[in-house]
């Protein structure tokens, strides 16, 4: 029994080490939208999207009303399948995401 259990807990105490690391060498992309400073997971995996992605809030409606555009709200979550088929074949795509833009 304790040997079925020692992964399980090698990879949470190689998680836990790993959590406190901060990466020296900042990543570069291609495309940053203001989602980059939420905390939300979810919201994370999209701000390298080239979709002009923006929280909730008073300043995305405001943004959109004096642009007249429309809002496209996402209401899916991390562990989506359907959220994550959305982004590599819709969200990562800089034509539709000058469309949507």
């Amino acid at each position: 029994m304790i040997f079925r259990q020692t992964p399980f807990l090698l990879l949470i105490v190689i998680l836990a080490a790993c959590a406190g690391q901060k990466n020296e060498t900042p990543m570069k992309h291609k495309h940053t939208n203001a989602l980059v400073n939420e905390t939300s997971p979810y919201l994370l995996q999209h701000a390298h999207n080239p979709v002009d992605w923006h929280p909730w809030g008073d300043e995305a409606f405001e943004k959109a009303k004096a642009e007249n555009k429309l809002v496209l709200i996402s209401v899916g979550y991390s562990a989506c399948h359907w959220c994550h088929v959305m982004e590599r074949e819709t969200f990562e795509d800089s034509l539709a995401a000058a469309y949507m833009n």
